[in-house]
């Protein structure tokens, strides 16, 4: 991107542009022949250009497509040593992650050590990181505590951390503690850590398993599942034993917080949609609390559910306090134990929204320079910005300027920085970080995520060589590629087709999320009615008519507090939305989502 001085032409280079999705027209047609409706046809391509598996596993969600855990590589040797740890009475550690990812997955591997393996709560042993006072993975921190413990484990079993830390395995190694990694991260140049017992990732090298893009909880559900074959076979467990599957509500959960693809992973699908189905139940208290707390309405849930107000909420506590609230929520096995834990996590959620909201906007401000200049992404400083939530603004930032960021606070190390990235479709970040290494690597010594997230711990001292680095490897990546917000969408709709119909029709294809963006459509609309709605007036509530149609609309976040909408009754818009299943006291309707609008001359 080229330098701008006009501060008018830098705003309108960074206005979002509502553009049509590409779509692949071969894949299209495939759809159709194979019993598709056009509009289904027409969204699936829009989402899966290049693909030429087979649709049903995609279309049809089903466990039937899953591949056999003993695919994975260490995952046979891992088993039995959990196994064995089962059968011996050994005292076992579990560490996972602080976010959604990394809580799900204790859940799914202490209530199938518990309740299916018959191993005692006195023999378990909770290792969650504190984001601030710890950082991510097996921290010193981390292992200092797994250390004091009285009786000390005998085997640590990670989730959804791991892969990258091999010092600090090799120090539990050295105390005689066995560490069987479970994880879904990218591996570091030199592969799995050394002086792990097993290290079960489904993106190694020597890996078979068919689908490297799981979540961390799936990767524990998976070596919990074959765990589970291993006692049977030894005759540790009868054959009768409850297989591991109602605890993919967990996993569904897991997997659509922790943005992994729901595109071309038939296994992502698959278990969002039955976990979905599990949690529709509403047999676990954490269920139960929250739809309480979101209303009757609320229900049934959908992946939006999970993404949008579940997920928030359990990251919110690992974000601003220890991570336990949130997996003591998890575990509780009466309504009012959950509704308390809720209670705090609601807290927190709405303590998170205010920091992020102040942080954002002094992101925002430190951005425009940066990008006047030119750059083709953003390293942003926040010098007593709050490390929890560093992700969320680094998000705000690519929807707000098209690019990918990466925002930085003080680290709990006394001089170091830790930072999360966030990316756009054109970037794998990961890469670009490992690029950024390979150019000034005493500038990034540790970073670690996949093609859309990433996190990255950074010397202070080297804030600029990193920047300069990390600019270098993203213009590499990313050459030409004019760089601006993109709001994609999947055409235009017949005024016939704003009803629930085609809701039903659009939601047969879920579950949507990352890689498989919920449909979004465009379209010129009149103006009917419109009114601020919220507490400070920021949202709008709009009557849209096209043709003879008319319909319900709301705009989340269409103004800045106090201010005056740039159209009025009357006036044409050109709209990006989506269609809305609008609940209330029982009844149905259709509603529209505006993402985003510009009024026509």
């Amino acid at each position: 991107m080229d330098a701008v001085t006009d501060p008018h032409d830098l705003h309108e280079r960074l206005e979002p542009r509502i553009l049509p999705r590409p779509r692949d027209a071969a894949l299209e047609a495939r759809a159709l022949e194979e019993g598709l409706t056009p509009l289904q046809a027409r969204v699936l391509a829009g989402r899966l250009p290049g693909h030429v598996g087979e649709l049903a596993p995609l279309v049809s969600p089903s466990l039937r497509h899953l591949a056999h855990p003993e695919r994975l590589a260490d995952g046979r040797r891992a088993a039995e040593r959990i196994a064995r740890a089962v059968v011996e009475g050994e005292h076992i550690g579990i560490l996972t992650d602080y976010d959604v990812d990394g809580i799900t997955s204790h859940v799914v591997i202490r209530r199938t050590l518990h309740e299916l393996f018959g191993v005692p709560e006195s023999r378990l042993h909770s290792l969650i990181g504190h984001r601030i006072h710890d950082g991510y993975g097996i921290s010193l921190p981390l292992v200092e505590r797994t250390l004091r413990l009285s009786p000390r484990p005998s085997l640590v079993i990670t989730a959804d951390c791991g892969s990258s830390d091999e010092p600090r395995i090799a120090r539990l190694k050295a105390a005689g503690i066995d560490v069987v990694v479970s994880d879904h991260h990218a591996l570091p140049v030199e592969g799995p850590p050394a002086s792990a017992f097993a290290t079960v990732n489904p993106t190694r090298d020597d890996c078979d398993y068919p689908d490297p893009t799981i979540a961390g909880c799936m990767v524990a559900w998976l070596v919990m599942s074959l765990t589970r074959a291993v006692l049977i076979e030894w005759g540790a467990l009868g054959p009768d034993t409850p297989k591991l599957s109602p605890w993919l509500s967990y996993v569904a959960l897991g997997t659509v917080a922790d943005c992994v693809s729901l595109g071309g992973s038939a296994a992502n699908r698959a278990v969002v949609a039955q976990g979905l189905t599990l949690i529709n139940r509403m047999e676990a208290a954490c269920w139960r609390a929250m739809a309480q707390r979101l209303g009757a309405d609320s229900v049934p849930f959908d992946a939006e559910t999970l993404a949008f107000q579940m997920g928030p909420r359990i990251n919110a506590r690992s974000r601003l306090d220890d991570p336990y609230a949130a997996l003591h929520f998890m575990l509780a096995e009466q309504d009012h134990v959950a509704q308390r834990y809720l209670e705090v996590l609601d807290r927190d959620n709405q303590s998170r929204k205010a920091i992020e909201a102040e942080m954002t906007e002094r992101a925002k401000g430190l951005a425009r320079p940066r990008l006047a200049e030119g750059a083709p992404a953003l390293v942003i400083f926040l010098e007593d910005g709050h490390a929890g939530v560093q992700g969320i603004v680094a998000s705000r930032l690519v929807q707000a300027f098209g690019r990918p960021s990466l925002v930085l606070t003080p680290a709990a190390q006394a001089g170091m920085l830790t930072g999360s990235g966030r990316s756009i479709e054109a970037l794998h970040l990961r890469d670009a970080l490992q690029r950024a290494h390979d150019l000034s690597p005493e500038a990034l010594p540790r970073f670690g995520g996949h093609r859309g997230a990433a996190g990255v711990g950074v010397p202070v001292e080297s804030l600029e060589a990193f920047r300069e680095a990390f600019l270098r490897a993203v213009a590499e990546q990313l050459g030409d590629l004019e760089l601006f917000p993109r709001i994609l969408t999947d055409g235009a709709l017949e005024a016939h087709q704003l009803d629930l119909a085609t809701l039903d029709e659009l939601e047969a294809l879920g579950p949507y999320g990352r890689e498989f963006d919920p449909p979004l459509f465009e379209g010129e609309f009149l103006v009917e009615a419109l009114r601020p709605v919220g507490a400070d007036g920021s949202h709008l509530m709009l009557e849209l008519s096209a043709g003879a149609v008319s319909v319900r609309a709301i705009w989340f976040r269409a103004l800045t507090p106090g201010e005056v909408p740039a159209f009025g009754i009357g006036d044409r818009l050109h709209c990006a939305y989506k269609l809305n299943r609008n609940r209330w006291r029982g009844r149905e309707a259709l509603q529209l989502m505006v993402e985003h609008a510009v009024p026509l001359d």
